[in-house]
């Protein structure tokens, strides 16, 4: 999966700091919420090594993983399907 698929499917990119250096970021990766609890993050770019970027559920015990965009575009297109706007 490319960055340019990442942002197609609406991710965002953020940076991430472990030297504290606070304006040169280390590594960055990509995020998307869908709602409170429900969120998506990639890889970082540090992670690559000639690997493709990949999306899973973000903080969960067993990593679900997904390398192709067409997968997570039809996996988002489910789960708007199912999100309840006015819930009782």
């Amino acid at each position: 999966m490319s960055e340019k698929e990442l942002l197609q499917l609406g991710f965002t990119k953020e940076y991430g700091l472990e030297t504290g250096v606070e304006d040169e970021p280390d590594f960055y990766y990509y995020v998307k919420e869908i709602t409170n609890g429900l969120s998506f993050i990639t890889n970082g770019n540090d992670e690559m090594e000639g690997k493709e970027w990949y999306v899973e559920f973000f903080d969960t015990e067993i990593p679900i993983r997904y390398y192709e965009a067409s997968t997570v575009k039809a996996l988002f297109i489910l789960i708007e399907e199912g999100i309840v706007v006015n819930h009782d």
